[in-house]
């Protein structure tokens, strides 16, 4: 399908208040004011039935802020989830972070950690920083006495789909305990990134915000300090992948980086990991950072919360 209507809309209405004139500084508070008011944040999001409570867990660079969603009734398991942001932005009120963790917690009837890693700089805050706080936050779930039997799945989106693949290898090699089910939404997990099919070009041309090679590199700079003699950790479409939980891999249509999320379903599948693979269509990058009131991104979550029962 084309490019959903919901974000052609929002591409016009953010080139609209980027183009009243001023500073860049005022333009893009224009334009974040815009997306705020087209997400309609400020009517929030329901979590009745989810309890949610903030608190932190100590980890190798200080303490690492969490969020916690507890659904109301039986739990069936526990799941991590680490927001994206290119490695640089994101916090635990994105909608990718919060609004994610109230649905994953309803729907798979699952006490959801929210982790809030620090962000990478390009300077103090380098890899392998952000992972260590994300196994950090792991750690701390799987000495959790009440999930000693449950299943514990792990989960990111973008960036956060590479740290929380990357602290799944890190289970699998020195624990404190394996995940059992590994949930990625639009996963970055490839440096370079893989090139696009050919035939995807026409359609992405209608899509103005672009992972291209220097935005990627600039990512990855900051990231990891440099471009070349990346760790396999970093960007671990690289790393050894064998040995992984059943992992439910979810893509947006419309993204450059849909390219790095199929190679790594083949990458799963051919090192025997049990892999569920869902394209979402006429979704751009980030769709999970908008509420799920369009039927595609309301079926994107499900998808990843129905991987924790589907182990």
């Amino acid at each position: 399908m084309p490019v959903h209507e919901y974000f052609t809309a929002m591409f016009r209405g953010a080139d609209e208040a980027r183009a009243g004139g001023g500073t860049e500084a005022e333009q893009e508070a224009r334009v974040a004011r815009f997306m705020d008011q087209y997400r309609r944040l400020d009517e929030g999001w329901d979590a009745a039935g989810v309890a949610i409570e903030d608190g932190a867990v100590p980890g190798p660079h200080g303490p690492v802020p969490i969020r916690t969603y507890r659904p109301d009734g039986d739990l069936a398991g526990a799941i991590l989830w680490a927001h994206g942001g290119g490695f640089k932005f994101g916090d635990l009120d994105m909608p990718e972070g919060h609004i994610v963790a109230i649905e994953l917690a309803r729907r798979a009837r699952a006490f959801v950690v929210s982790v809030d890693y620090r962000l990478a700089d390009g300077e103090r805050i380098l890899y392998p920083v952000p992972i260590d706080d994300v196994h950090a936050a792991w750690t701390w779930l799987a000495g959790r006495g009440e999930f000693a039997a449950a299943p514990l799945g792990i989960g990111g989106a973008s960036a956060g789909g590479a740290l929380a693949l990357s602290a799944a290898l890190r289970a699998r090699d020195i624990g404190p305990r394996p995940a059992d089910a590994l949930l990625l939404a639009y996963p970055f997990t490839h440096y370079p990134n893989p090139p696009l099919d050919w035939s995807l070009y026409p359609e992405m041309a209608e899509v103005p915000t672009r992972f291209d090679h220097l935005g990627v590199e600039t990512m990855v700079r900051n990231y990891v300090g440099r471009i070349g003699d990346v760790p396999a950790d970093a960007l671990p479409g690289s790393a050894r992948l064998d040995g992984l939980p059943p992992t439910r891999v979810m893509a947006s249509e419309y993204d450059d980086l849909r390219s790095s999320a199929e190679l790594l379903v083949r990458q799963l599948a051919d090192a025997g990991v049990p892999v569920d693979y869902h394209l979402a269509p006429g979704m751009t990058h980030g769709h999970l950072n908008h509420p799920p009131r369009l039927p595609e991104i309301d079926a994107s979550i499900t998808f990843l919360a129905e991987g924790l029962g589907a182990r």
